[in-house]
């Protein structure tokens, strides 16, 4: 096995991981500027020095989209950053993206090798650091799109998925068209994922390179309404469809005074913020209404991302409130640390049973039940039960409740044959394709509720499938009186 490393696997188990370089708390609550920035070269190198270049990477296993991770990291040592990007590109096209906001921790740093007994290889940091200095230093060069083919495949939603998807197809020759219900590109990753996660210039570059790659974007274009599926195919002349429109309906809890002014869904109070720049306003017009007390329901990352949100609105106190544990918060642990040094109180093993308003039906406080860990349910995870007589009312003029969201069903409605799953989600194979031939979904549409990355791995499965499924198409046999032979259409 070539290697690139001259220390022993022993002298590189004794080096630390190289931490990123953060804004302090203090400063970053009173800014929407990202929180990270990532390491610099030196740290960098030192990092990818720990690698242990393994034969058998379990890393790239641990990845949902393969990234061949070991020879990206022997690039890095190389000093070759422009190589390294590139090559995670073979797998994943939007790497400043991932970098950023995908969850290694529960992926590919998981299975590090030489997590088992150490801080495992901070894959995510790296995979940032090339990405941005390809940025910086302007070394970016579009792949060549070799063959130019005549079909034509609509995506639907832009999104992780989408975008992914699209980027796939345009490298293989299609021609590839892209709708978007709202005015910006991005789903998810701009109206759901606030700046100082995920700042908008980096979105924007990366859509960008979708765009250089010959991808045609529409924007506010709603699928269903503007036009159906079936007139894609039988008007438009599209071969295939993917849909990738994602999950925006929220889900509420159901519990007395979810009608009080005051009370927002974390889909809606993000989508102000980070799409309509509420945070801006009056530069921006659209206002959000916000408390010194701010309550968020829920212990995902779309939970934490509404209230720190919050604090960095005005919000004196910004609480989270949480059915279960600590250990069971589905929330990334980094988003979980920066919380808590940025003063979010965590109000755990707590579930709210009603919000209460006063006369004029503004929210004035949240009553809450505390709980206790019972048997596991059916997602592995200890079930929260209540403790009687543990009702106890907390002072708070906005509850935001971030408990998960379901597809919105115009494409469902307006598709016959489309068929459903649980809550709406679009039912596909492990292709991804649907009950229609030539109409392929993903990402949250098809699973209610997931990560970035995941969504990604659908579109990018998908883009395979759709270039079978045309590439099938175009295989007949033909019967002709002279003679029978096998001919492509």
């Amino acid at each position: 096995m070539t290697t690139l490393n001259a220390l022993k696997p022993s002298e590189r188990m004794k080096i630390p991981r190289q931490e990123s370089i953060e804004q302090a708390a203090s400063e970053r609550v009173q800014n929407f500027t990202e929180v990270s920035f990532g390491v610099d070269e030196a740290r960098a190198m030192v990092e990818a020095t720990r690698c242990l270049e393994c034969k058998n990477a379990v890393c790239t296993e641990g990845c949902p989209v393969g990234i061949d991770i070991r020879s990206f990291i022997q690039l890095i040592l190389q000093k070759d950053y422009a190589g390294a990007v590139n090559k995670i590109r073979e797998a994943n096209y939007l790497p400043s993206i991932c970098g950023r906001v995908c969850p290694q921790e529960e992926q590919c740093e998981l299975v590090c090798t030489l997590g088992k007994k150490h801080m495992p290889v901070a894959i995510g940091k790296l995979e940032r650091f090339v990405a941005d200095y390809e940025l910086e230093h302007n070394l970016f060069v579009p792949p060549v799109v070799k063959e130019k083919r005549p079909e034509k495949v609509a995506i639907v939603g832009a999104g992780p998925a989408g975008l992914t998807c699209a980027a796939e197809l345009a490298q293989m020759g299609y021609q590839v068209s892209m709708f978007e219900a709202l005015h910006a590109v991005g789903g998810v990753l701009r109206y759901g994922i606030p700046e100082f996660r995920l700042p908008r210039k980096i979105l924007d570059i990366e859509v960008d390179r979708i765009r250089q790659l010959g991808v045609d974007i529409q924007t506010n274009f709603l699928v269903g309404r503007t036009a159906t599926i079936d007139e894609f195919f039988d008007e438009w002349g599209f071969s295939a469809v993917f849909l990738g429109t994602g999950a925006g309906t929220p889900n509420f809890m159901g519990i007395p005074g979810e009608g009080l002014t005051g009370v927002y869904s974390a889909n809606e109070f993000l989508t102000r913020v980070n799409l309509m720049r509420a945070n801006k306003f009056p530069e921006f017009d659209t206002p959000i209404r916000m408390g010194s007390s701010v309550a968020v329901i829920g212990g995902g990352n779309t939970a934490m991302d509404a209230v720190r949100t919050s604090k960095r609105l005005g919000a004196e106190h910004s609480l989270l409130i949480y059915r279960r544990s600590r250990q069971e918060m589905p929330a990334r642990q980094e988003e979980i640390h920066h919380a808590e040094q940025e003063g979010i109180e965590l109000h755990l093993l707590t579930n709210p049973t009603r919000i209460i308003g006063n006369e004029n039906h503004f929210v004035t406080g949240i009553e809450c039940q505390r709980m206790e860990l019972g048997e596991p349910d059916e997602s592995g995870r200890r079930k929260p039960v209540a403790i009687k007589g543990s009702e106890y009312i907390i002072p708070v003029q906005i509850v935001i409740e971030a408990i998960g969201q379901q597809p919105n069903p115009i494409i469902q409605s307006t598709t016959p044959g489309l068929q459903t799953g649980k809550r709406g989600v679009v039912a596909t194979n492990d292709k991804q394709g649907t009950s229609r031939p030539g109409i392929f979904a993903g990402g949250d549409l098809a699973r209610g509720g997931a990560t970035v990355i995941l969504a990604m791995r659908d579109g990018k499965t998908a883009a395979t499938s759709i270039h079978e499924y045309i590439q099938s198409k175009k295989s007949v046999t033909v019967s002709t009186p002279a003679a029978s032979e096998e001919v492509k259409a």
